[in-house]
């Protein structure tokens, strides 16, 4: 499966913020990379590059790839509500995510490697798919067999109060399993993205 496996830092520099999560280096350059990216005066942003900028950080923040994004807006577009939001529903309801919201995973990339690797199962199931959509009432649970995995055992421990932050989702630790109540609202999405700006950018 395609993902970006490029250096994360520097992409989190180009945005201005610790899209990965907590990083130490970026917490030491927070500037944009490049020899001269702490001193060299930038030219002020077109609209465009404006829009293409928070459409990449999007794609980036969730590790959605340009195809998948882009079919992801125009679902997005066709359902009832203002686009921008759905769109952000959408990409919070990605197993992926989910695992990540739950305390699964310590991040994004890290939820990936455990659905792809089949330590999650959804409603019964096991599945490899990180992208799948999940719906009101979707059960996930951690595998039986996978519930001993350390990584995962200290991961729910780091983030024992993680999921708490989420009311759309619930979460039981003695059985690892989590409830995918509902779609979130805007409010409830911590993201720093500014989605009408994507929504400008493909509507052109």
């Amino acid at each position: 499966m395609a993902r970006y496996t490029g250096p994360k830092t520097k992409k989190a520099r180009a945005f201005g913020e610790a899209i990965y999560g907590y990083d130490k280096s970026f917490e030491r350059k927070k500037y944009p990379p490049g020899q001269h990216g702490s001193s060299r005066r930038r030219k002020q942003r077109s609209d465009y590059a404006a829009q293409l900028m928070e459409k990449q950080k999007a794609k980036y923040t969730y590790g959605v790839l340009e195809r998948q994004f882009r079919n992801l807006f125009e679902k997005a577009s066709r359902k009832t509500g203002v686009t921008g939001e759905v769109l952000l529903q959408f990409l919070e309801a990605r197993l992926d995510n989910v695992v990540f919201r739950l305390g699964i995973a310590p991040t994004r990339s890290a939820a990936r490697q455990l659905v792809s690797h089949k330590h999650i199962v959804l409603n019964g199931v096991v599945t490899n798919v990180p992208s799948a959509s999940l719906r009101p009432g979707d059960v996930v649970t951690v595998r039986g067999k996978s519930q001993g995995n350390q990584a995962i055992l200290d991961s729910v421990a780091n983030n024992a109060s993680s999921s708490r932050k989420f009311s759309w989702i619930e979460w039981n630790g003695d059985k690892l399993e989590g409830v995918f109540l509902q779609y979130p609202t805007r409010d409830q999405i911590p993201e720093n993205i500014n989605e009408q700006l994507i929504v400008e950018l493909y509507s052109k």
